[in-house]
């Protein structure tokens, strides 16, 4: 049996105020979620939920790591359906804007080695990308993808599309991104192999 203490009782209190505190950033945005609604959301001081986290910056890091293994766990590894599955998250993030506008701020703030997110923003790219590149090579060799065509490069590629179109979306919402997302997929499966 697993003890019962302090610290566990922090880790499922660490885990409430992460859930709350993105369903306030998807309701209410990036910039109008507030320390002080979400940790009275939570019965706590806006001092008692900074301790959990150490600082704002923490915290809405924090919230995009949360959001990360609830899209994994949703959308699964991008595997020879990646078309499909990509689609289908981007479609979900377009319900969920303030946390897309999180992301967008957030990720373009962390570009200084100084801020806080920084790690995670790095990291984040890395295992994306890396991601990426597994399905891209599975496309290839199933031949779903002209053979010539190099995971390594494509990866990249297809999350600056997938973070553009998200940026673009936050200035217009008649903006389709998964059909989009899926056209971009669907001219890697018709271009020619590169001489």
């Amino acid at each position: 049996m697993a003890s019962r203490g302090p610290y566990s009782k922090g880790v499922e209190k660490r885990a409430e105020i992460l859930d709350t505190a993105l369903a306030v950033v998807a309701r209410n945005g990036y910039g109008k979620a507030t320390v002080k609604e979400i940790a009275e959301a939570v019965g706590l001081s806006q001092n008692g939920l900074l301790h959990y986290f150490g600082s704002k910056d923490a915290l809405f890091t924090e919230i995009l790591r949360r959001r990360d293994e609830l899209d994994l766990a949703t959308y699964g590894t991008p595997a020879v359906d990646i078309g499909a599955r990509l689609a289908d998250l981007v479609a979900h993030n377009a319900g969920v804007p303030g946390l897309v506008e999180l992301y967008t701020r957030l990720t373009a703030e962390a570009t200084e080695s100084a801020h806080p997110s920084h790690p995670y923003v790095r990291d984040r790219y890395e295992s994306t990308r890396a991601l990426g590149r597994a399905a891209f090579e599975q496309l290839r060799d199933t031949g779903a993808i002209a053979p010539g065509l190099d995971p390594h490069r494509l990866s990249p590629l297809l999350f600056a599309v997938i973070d553009g179109l998200q940026t673009q979306w936050l200035y217009d919402r008649d903006i389709d991104m998964p059909a989009l997302v899926r056209y971009f997929l669907e001219l890697l499966a018709t271009a020619p192999a590169p001489d």
